[in-house]
């Protein structure tokens, strides 16, 4: 039996290290931890990697779709490898979280976040796993613009330890299963805030 983690975001350089690809800095950093690399996938519409993680099979996927068509990607791979809907995780960025939060969830709605919107049309059902990783909030100013933006010097001290507890997060999910991973994942999370930045 195999899981499926799949992080979100949108392809291409100028979106690197966005607020809004979160989920594939999370997914980068299990792969480069367990030793693989991501090769694209056409027929997948994604880039996956494959390798063994808290002792199970894992597939990690970052969906090459742009973010409002990830569902395409998710489905086609959750069907081809016959993965069971309860070995889905999907990692998300998420503005109304503070940066270094993380909530771990099942049977939410998608919120205003296009990329589980995708995943929750292709699928049919949203009893499915997603981790949450805030990235702050911008309440003034367009909303597009702050989490299409890069993370500031002081931002990414946050986030790096925040990445490190994602990994966590997702091997007591494949290891302990999900309540173990909620129980973890959805502690309080005491550390120093940071602005707003559009």
């Amino acid at each position: 039996m195999k899981y499926l983690i799949v992080g979100l975001g949108n392809p291409g350089k100028s979106y690197d290290k966005t607020r809004h690809n979160v989920g594939f800095a999370a997914v980068d950093s299990i792969a480069a931890k367990i030793g693989v690399a991501f090769k694209k996938s056409s027929k997948m519409k994604g880039e996956l990697a494959e390798g063994v993680f808290g002792g199970e099979q894992l597939i990690l996927l970052k969906p090459q779709t742009f973010m409002n068509l990830s569902g395409e990607s998710v489905a086609m791979v959750l069907k081809y490898h016959a993965v069971d809907l309860s070995r889905l995780l999907v990692i998300v960025d998420d503005v109304d979280l503070p940066l270094g939060q993380m909530r771990l969830k099942i049977d939410s709605g998608p919120g205003t976040h296009n990329g589980l919107k995708s995943v929750e049309a292709s699928l049919q059902t949203n009893r499915y796993a997603r981790l949450k990783l805030g990235v702050g909030s911008c309440k003034e100013g367009d909303l597009a613009s702050y989490v299409l933006g890069k993370f500031a010097p002081e931002e990414e001290a946050v986030l790096h330890p925040m990445l490190e507890r994602a990994q966590e997060a997702v091997e007591l999910f494949v290891m302990k299963g999900l309540t173990r991973a909620m129980d973890f994942a959805n502690k309080k999370f005491e550390g120093p805030s940071t602005p707003c930045k559009g």
